[in-house]
């Protein structure tokens, strides 16, 4: 499973980078720098299944960051940014004749590299992100357990480090002196499990996946 994941990573890169190379220069290459912020839907898939466990139920959280992108040719840029994301996910636990809503939440620094393809008038484009991401939990915070209930997805985290894929659809308007604002939903699926893996060990897939709408403000530097 492993090496297949290496394989379609190599071969989306491979891909991407044919993209780029393909695609005339710019006379005068773009450059951006700015913030980004918005909401997000976040959930774990694991492997035994954890019946409690409601995706359409996924906690709202938030995530943000900073956002680099350089365009050298026409329809194709390179963006990177550098983001603080909570996932986690929400369950409903039975005791007896009552009910609780247990809730983890892992903070993570976020480092993705996406080729962006843009699309439409100078002002107004339309855009689609897509590439790998690399990420290291920072925190994590669950909600008390009463005494004795015990499983193996409330024990901490094994992997603090995980890597996936991005992708996003959205939309910008670049004004004429002020920026540039943009809106993008985004989802983001981890390759890397968060619980150990090991024939020896309980789960066989915990994955991380996120749905995010985010708002972003960017400033063009000119290049002379």
């Amino acid at each position: 499973m492993m090496r297949l994941r290496h394989i379609f990573i190599t071969i989306l890169l491979l891909i991407l980078s044919i993209t780029v190379s393909a695609q005339p220069r710019l006379r005068t290459p773009e450059m951006y720098v700015g913030v980004h912020a918005g909401a997000m839907a976040s959930t774990m898939l694991f492997k035994p299944n954890i019946a409690n466990i409601d995706i359409m139920q996924s906690p709202l959280t938030i995530n943000g960051g900073l956002v680099f992108r350089y365009a050298g040719h026409k329809v194709c840029a390179i963006q990177t940014e550098l983001n603080y994301m909570q996932r986690g996910w929400r369950e409903t636990i039975t005791l007896g004749q009552t009910t609780m809503d247990y809730t983890r939440q892992l903070d993570y620094i976020e480092i993705p590299l996406l080729m962006h393809l843009y699309f439409g008038k100078e002002r107004f484009r339309g855009f689609f992100n897509l590439g790998p991401q690399i990420g290291y939990c920072i925190r994590d915070v669950a909600t008390p357990l009463p005494e004795g209930v015990t499983a193996p997805h409330y024990l901490p985290i094994d992997k603090p480090f995980d890597w996936g894929l991005a992708g996003g659809l959205g939309c910008y308007y670049r004004t004429r002196h002020i920026g540039l604002f943009q809106l993008e939903a985004r989802f983001n699926f981890s390759m890397g499990t968060t619980y150990n893996n090991r024939k020896v060990d309980y789960f066989s897939q915990s994955n991380a996946m996120n749905l995010s709408l985010n708002f972003a403000y960017l400033w063009e530097i000119k290049i002379k």
